[in-house]
């Protein structure tokens, strides 16, 4: 059973832009980057209220990916990015990133700021910091 309904081509979409944001911090570095794009389909909050598949969420303007200009983004995903994908599509969650909204990668030897869109920080894995909004305005990740 899958967690959020999606195409191939969004599967695709996902492993690809999870490759593109982090494929440098590996495998989990990579599932909470994916978890980040699922959490804004699943989000009916903040900047996320109209926002419902895979294909909105990598595509929104603004607000989107800057990974989607990377050339990691533009080859088709592996077998194993692929593998990925599906994991966060069928529900698995990463901490921090488990109910995060928001990510960023700081200024080599910068600490994560605390707020990030007005969201607190939850947590850092490797390069990327983690925000997640209060379970009162975003209920549907909690």
């Amino acid at each position: 059973m899958n967690f959020i309904n999606y195409t191939e081509k969004e599967l695709e979409l996902l492993a690809r832009l999870m490759r593109a944001e982090a494929v440098g911090e590996g495998d989990l570095g990579m599932l909470m980057v994916g978890n980040v794009i699922v959490n804004r389909a699943l989000a009916s909050c903040l900047d996320f209220q109209d926002i419902r598949t895979i294909t909105d969420v990598i595509y929104q303007n603004p607000g989107g990916f800057s990974g989607i200009n990377s050339p990691l983004f533009q080859s088709a995903p592996t077998t194993r990015e692929k593998e990925l994908a599906e994991r966060v599509l069928r529900g698995e969650t990463f901490y921090p990133a488990t109910n995060a909204l928001w990510f960023y990668a700081p200024k080599e030897g910068e600490e994560c700021i605390p707020l990030w869109f007005n969201q607190r920080n939850v947590g850092r894995y490797k390069n990327h910091c983690f925000y997640a909004p209060d379970p009162g305005e975003c209920p549907e990740l909690y």
